[in-house]
């Protein structure tokens, strides 16, 4: 209770006395990385520092093992994931034909399972998720993010801003609040980014484990004591897709570190 009143009277704090500054200009956005200090950012340069490799190297395992009733592997279908993954990350969301509407990285990893393998979907948050979706983020490290660049996504990336715009909870903050206005100022001791997803999924130390977006976005919901939006929620995901269209032209880091 003490550090919920602690944490509360932090974020008052922060967003009671700040210039409201709006949607941050394309050319000021900036990787939560800068935001970072030396150590962290130290361990997510080295890839024999890095504990999100794990995953990744995880992640390769799985791509190439045949599972489900059609007995298929990923790499059956899209061979060497260095070449044929490089870029894909950075534009989901993607809109889903069949679907009628945009899916997350996961969601299309459990259709393949589903649809072409045959498999069971894959919980969300569950280390081969984690894993498998970290191997394929690594191979766009580097790459610009492109999310949202589809016209059929419009109305789901209006929607994502919304939510990032609207205030909720028992606090009655948006996540703009913190993110566009008070980004580089601290919060209970950590650093304010502007929340710019180019490290997903990342090794949070806090968690001491690799997590999503939406583990990261239910987690703030959390902490403004709103009602958090269930996994793989159409809220959820066109929150993340608003997020990736807001990052564009940041280039990917997956598996970055964050405290």
């Amino acid at each position: 209770m003490i550090v919920w009143r602690a944490i509360t009277a932090a974020i008052l704090l922060v967003t009671g006395h700040a210039l409201l500054a709006g949607e941050i200009p394309p050319d000021a956005r900036r990787s939560g990385y800068s935001f970072m200090g030396p150590d962290t950012r130290a361990m997510q340069d080295d890839d024999t520092s890095n504990p999100g490799m794990l995953f990744v190297l995880d992640g390769e395992a799985l791509w190439g093992r045949k599972i489900g009733e059609a007995g298929k592997a990923c790499a059956d279908c899209h061979g060497d994931a260095h070449s044929s993954m490089k870029g894909v990350a950075a534009r989901y969301p993607a809109f889903d034909k069949v679907l009628a509407h945009p899916v997350t990285l996961d969601q299309r990893i459990n259709l393949c399972r589903a649809n072409h393998q045959r498999a069971t979907p894959l919980p969300y948050e569950s280390r081969d998720l984690l894993a498998l979706s970290a191997y394929i983020a690594h191979q766009s490290r580097g790459v610009a993010i492109t999310a949202g660049d589809d016209p059929q996504l419009r109305p789901f990336i209006d929607q994502g801003r919304d939510l990032f715009m609207q205030r909720e909870g028992q606090l009655n903050l948006a996540c703009t609040n913190c993110h566009d206005d008070n980004f580089d100022k601290r919060l209970a001791g950590a650093p304010i980014t502007q929340a710019q997803p180019t490290g997903y999924p990342l090794y949070r130390l806090e968690w001491q484990t690799l997590g999503s977006i939406e583990r990261r976005l239910r987690s703030c919901m959390s902490g403004v004591r709103a009602q958090a939006y269930d996994y793989g929620s159409p809220e959820l995901v066109a929150l993340e897709l608003y997020l990736m269209s807001r990052a564009r032209g940041l280039p990917m880091e997956t598996p970055a570190v964050r405290p």
